[in-house]
């Protein structure tokens, strides 16, 4: 007899996806909210990052953009809208994070927050948005 509680059919794996877009898009709306509203200076200082990869020029540009890319990002993953462009780009965000949190030598604790993100982001980026998802009424 099969166990319905570890179900691991095709519709429960789409709910399960689901589930998770949504829950980090929510997530990533309240963690991107004060720095996208931050203005420059909190801009600058999230910036700042790029320089762990040889970009550090335009810091202010570089935070703008990974503000734009956890809060807009989540607001897609949310809706399940243009899911595999806004999993990219939160997972370069959580990229340059975790670049960044290792080479200033963070514990593990503060390095493991944007790991978790990169692999999420890199399995929505393969599996697409789930269930429930306007990227589906798009695709037919």
């Amino acid at each position: 007899m099969k166990s319905k509680l570890f179900n691991t059919s095709n519709e429960s794996l789409k709910t399960a996806v689901f589930l998770i877009r949504v829950g980090f898009g929510i997530m990533f709306i309240l963690h991107g909210y004060p720095k996208l509203f931050g203005g420059p200076d909190v801009w600058s200082s999230i910036g700042g990052a790029m320089g762990f990869v040889g970009l550090g020029f335009a810091p202010a540009f570089w935070g703008f953009m990974a503000s734009i890319a956890e809060f807009g990002g989540g607001v897609l993953l949310l809706l399940g809208l243009l899911t595999r462009p806004a999993a990219a780009f939160l997972a370069f965000t959580m990229l340059i994070a975790t670049i960044m949190h290792i080479s200033v030598g963070d514990p593990m604790g503060s390095v493991l927050h944007p790991v978790k993100g990169l692999v999420v982001f890199i399995a929505l980026l393969y599996c697409g948005p789930g269930r429930y998802a306007i990227d589906n009424k798009w695709a037919g």
